[in-house]
């Protein structure tokens, strides 16, 4: 598991660095809304719940800065089928 993840204002992203290796979830601001375009995790760090933490991240800064998310992300799409007490954020959802 990431030991820190930044909001990486500037380049529109949430990310962790592991050994060396940067993993994230990118988004685009729409207005009031977030879209997750991209979750990227190189292949070594995968299965340690990289993306998951990203995506708690992502959704925690939605919901503290009062935003609602589109998912476009497959992974991110995913997540949130598993976690419907997020489904409140969901634009349109």
């Amino acid at each position: 598991m990431p030991s820190a993840i930044i909001h990486n204002v500037a380049a529109k992203r949430f990310e962790t660095t592991i050994a060396g290796r940067t993993a994230v979830l990118e988004y685009e601001e729409r207005g009031e809304v977030l879209v997750f375009t991209h979750t990227r995790v190189p292949g070594e760090l995968r299965g340690r719940g990289i993306a998951a933490e990203l995506t708690e991240a992502a959704l925690r800064h939605a919901r503290a800065s009062g935003r609602r998310v589109v998912p476009v992300c497959s992974y991110v799409v995913a997540y949130l089928g598993r976690h419907r007490e997020h489904g409140d954020l969901v634009a349109g959802g």
